[in-house]
């Protein structure tokens, strides 16, 4: 499927799922706690990636200050994005995604995840890995006012 398709999908579905838990929630407790149930997660959610949020910050930090690049921290910084969007998004099939990310192992583990998966090293997909530097190649012009 393609990615145009596949966030069609998504798109349509995950409001289908969220409006289905959010009645069967209601049916099983009454609106109004529900309500109050939806607000107390995104509250919740919001302090808890605050938190992680520093946590995370503050490891970059330490990576920079020994020489290293946080490129693992900054990928969880992205994760941590996407958990604050689904957790201030109503509903709890949003709400148990974002939570997810929340755990360090396993946003740990997506990440190890998709680095299998990409290349980020900028070669064309399918191309061998490179081993020790090289040169890319360019012309520049120098435009002075």
């Amino acid at each position: 499927m393609n990615p145009v398709g596949l966030l069609f999908l998504l798109f349509l579905l995950i409001p289908l799922v969220e409006i289905y838990f959010l009645i069967q929630v209601g049916n099983i407790i009454g609106a109004i706690p529900t309500i109050a149930l939806v607000v107390f997660t995104a509250l919740l959610g919001a302090l808890l990636l605050r938190f992680q949020g520093w946590v995370t910050l503050q490891r970059a930090r330490m990576s920079l200050a020994q020489g290293q690049l946080p490129a693992i921290e900054m990928l969880e910084g992205v994760l941590l994005v996407f958990a604050g969007a689904l957790l201030l998004t109503p509903g709890f099939f949003t709400d148990t995604i974002g939570f997810l990310f929340l755990i360090p192992p396993l946003r740990k583990a997506i990440i190890r995840w998709f680095l299998t998966k990409t290349d980020l090293r900028g070669g064309p997909p399918g191309s061998p890995p490179r081993s020790g530097p090289y040169t890319i190649e360019g012309e520049y012009r120098r435009d002075d006012d």
